[in-house]
């Protein structure tokens, strides 16, 4: 089949339970543009994969007949479209946003597939969903779907280093501990870092919506909170309202910038190492036990976006930036070299 351009504002390719596709819906949502969401079934799955090149999701159709994909040079890109409710701001604070970003795009989704995947309860529950999704209306190609993709989930709990009954609590601990962050950061302003939406609230929102608060084990927790479970159900968000400034930014933001240092730090510089010297996997300390990963060439693409950010402020602002990467023991992550 072909897919038509949409005459009136945008379709949005993906799936209920995936993470990425639930971000940029939140993202569409605070923009306020006009959006309708597809699943990408297997009957466009084709066509959506040759013209985005690529098979993932989420797919962004414009009226313009382009294909977008990967959610953050997406979100940059509809900025421009929406300058006054951009999710990544200008100067400095764009960078922060970015940097917090980065760690829920590119280290919490392994929480994710490990609460979905290790946990028979949610894999019971989400596999037979994301197949209905996929090949709708025909139940028996839905259970061999659905058989893939637990399969699928398994390897991807390896790949990512949650293998081990050490690092699935640890993974646990550390969302309990995002949640707590975040039920606080609530009761003093609107949004994660401050009283207007940004990047990192369409990412959390992503998560919470496809995964935590969807699948059945990490739902129990997510129901704990009760500022974060009624935020999560509302992004009519009416235009007002500043970011806190940079660099001190939220408590929420400082929290996740400390944890950054240590697990995460590790496991994207042992990255970038095993993809220079053409490793296909790699070794890193994480919760003080080494951890074997898949090397993986995205992490190194959204580094370079970051990196590419602060390539693009004045000289004042990139130093006042690296100054802050330097404090907060992250300028070996994320600043450029000169």
């Amino acid at each position: 089949m072909t897919i038509s351009a949409p005459t009136d504002g945008y379709v949005l390719y993906g799936n209920q339970l995936s993470y990425f596709s639930k971000k940029l819906e939140a993202a569409m949502q605070f923009y306020s543009a006009q959006f309708e969401f597809r699943s990408k079934s297997a009957a466009v799955r084709d066509e959506l994969e040759q013209r985005a090149g690529t098979h993932q999701i989420p797919v962004l159709h414009t009226r313009e007949n382009w294909m977008l994909a990967d959610t953050t040079p997406t979100m940059t890109a509809l900025d421009a479209r929406f300058p006054s409710r951009r999710m990544y701001p200008a100067g400095p604070l764009g960078v922060l946003v970015h940097v917090i970003e980065d760690w829920f795009d590119e280290w919490i989704p392994r929480t994710a597939v490990h609460y979905r995947w290790h946990h028979p309860e949610s894999a019971a529950w989400a596999a037979p969903r994301i197949a209905a999704e996929t090949v709708p209306g025909d139940e028996e190609m839905q259970t061999n779907v659905a058989a893939m993709i637990a399969s699928w989930g398994a390897r991807a709990c390896r790949a990512t280093g949650t293998d081990s009954e050490t690092q699935q609590k640890a993974a646990e601990e550390e969302y309990a501990r995002i949640l707590r962050a975040l039920e606080t950061q609530l009761g003093e302003s609107r949004y994660a870092l401050g009283d207007r939406p940004c990047a990192v609230d369409a990412v959390l929102l992503g998560g919470l919506r496809a995964h935590f608060a969807a699948d059945p084990v990490p739902k129990r927790l997510v129901a704990k909170y009760q500022r974060v479970s009624d935020w999560m159900k509302n992004t009519d968000w009416d235009g007002t309202g500043e970011l806190a400034a940079f660099p001190e930014s939220t408590t929420f933001a400082r929290f996740v910038v400390a944890e950054m240092t240590e697990a995460y730090r590790s496991f994207v510089l042992g990255n970038a190492e095993a993809l220079a010297s053409g490793t296909k996997a790699f070794v890193a300390t994480v919760h003080e036990e080494e951890v074997s990963y898949l090397a993986r060439p995205y992490p190194e693409r959204s580094r370079a976006m970051v990196h590419d950010r602060i390539r693009s402020l004045a000289a004042t602002e990139r130093s006042a930036v690296t100054a802050w990467l330097t404090e907060v023991g992250l300028a070996d992550v994320f600043a450029p070299a000169a």
